[in-house]
């Protein structure tokens, strides 16, 4: 099955960038380009892509509003924030509009390409360092950052599992670290979603934080 991509970014480099690299890759295809928040919304809702590929920053609707619109509608399409290092301010606001993933503009874009397949799948994903800024921002913020119980409900593999999580581990990091499989390891990431109630895996991060799992760093 051919995963349907839209991107959105206002500078045309970018976009062209991903998009090259996209048609050379199997199993991949751009369905529309949009170079601000309100052009993305529009074109998730006619060509109905299964990612949406959005920057934050953008003229006019922003990519977090766009992001709510598209995981508020009827449309289904996942959607892959790509941020800077100084979009710390953003990535909360992000997270509560619905994001799938967090990915950095320098990764490789093999990692994006990955991140793409993965987050079509209906999993989440975080690079590793928007993660650890992902859950400073929410220890800084008054409040946020008061303990939850630490029983969870879940199983001492499960807790484990929720710690690599909460540590910006994919899928296949974690099964290597705990020596099973992916499937299994996706098993235990369904079943902690479930358990938890969260909507997505970056939810699950900040579940870890709160349960005094991982730690922020500076």
């Amino acid at each position: 099955m051919t995963v349907r991509v839209v991107l959105a970014d206002d500078q045309p480099l970018v976009r062209a960038a991903l998009r090259m690299v996209i048609a050379e890759t199997t199993g991949l295809e751009v369905v529309g380009e949009a170079g601000n928040g309100a052009e993305a919304v529009e074109l998730a809702g006619s060509q109905r892509p299964d990612v949406v590929v959005m920057d934050i920053r953008m003229p006019g609707m922003d990519g977090i509003e766009a992001t709510r619109l598209i995981t508020e509608g009827s449309g289904g399409a996942q959607v892959i924030m790509l941020t800077t290092f100084d979009d710390d301010d953003y990535l909360y606001g992000a997270l509560r509009a619905g994001a799938a993933g967090f990915l950095v503009k320098d990764m490789a874009l093999d990692d994006i390409l990955d991140a793409i397949r993965v987050v079509a799948t209906g999993d989440g994903l975080l690079a590793p360092s928007v993660t650890r800024r992902l859950i400073r921002e929410f220890a800084e913020r008054p409040g946020s950052a008061a303990p939850a119980p630490r029983a969870l409900g879940i199983t001492d593999r499960e807790r484990e599992v929720l710690t690599l999580i909460g540590n910006g581990l994919s899928n296949t990091e974690i099964a290597a670290r705990l020596s099973i499989s992916v499937a299994t390891a996706k098993t235990y990431v369904t079943r902690l979603l479930a358990k938890l109630d969260a909507r997505d895996r970056v939810r699950l991060v900040i579940i870890a934080y709160e349960a005094g799992l991982v730690a922020a760093t500076r």
